[in-house]
């Protein structure tokens, strides 16, 4: 049987938008086995949060975009890629803005981001 993953350790990133050009700021944390990958928007009045699930695909026109009642976050595609290189089952992303920073342009420097924080086992 295979055991689901997540982060040891919370890991921040920033960067800017690549569609808006906003700047992002990012938290990576650790979430308990089943919770899946959950984006959270913390710039709104109050947080919500995002499954990452394709029942909450929304527009994908320009890039990868989650929605839940009316709320985006997009360019999601570079960072859910490293998480499933890596394996990464759960994980709480708190975000500041619509969209994902966009860092290299690829995935690259999310998997060197994720795996600065290390990856955990879990039961």
């Amino acid at each position: 049987m295979l055991k689901q993953r997540t982060l040891k350790t919370v890991i921040r990133a920033s960067g800017v938008g690549l569609h808006g050009g906003v700047k992002v700021n990012m938290s990576l944390r650790p979430a308990a086995p089943d919770t899946g990958i959950v984006f959270r928007r913390v710039d709104l009045p109050e947080p919500l949060d995002i499954p990452a699930a394709a029942f909450m695909v929304g527009d994908t026109r320009m890039c990868s975009c989650l929605e839940k009642d009316g709320v985006k976050v997009g360019t999601i595609e570079h960072l859910m890629s490293a998480c499933a290189g890596l394996g990464l089952d759960n994980l709480l992303i708190d975000i500041d803005a619509d969209e994902v920073p966009i860092l290299d342009g690829a995935a690259a420097r999310f998997v060197f981001l994720l795996q600065s924080a290390g990856i955990e086992v879990q039961d």
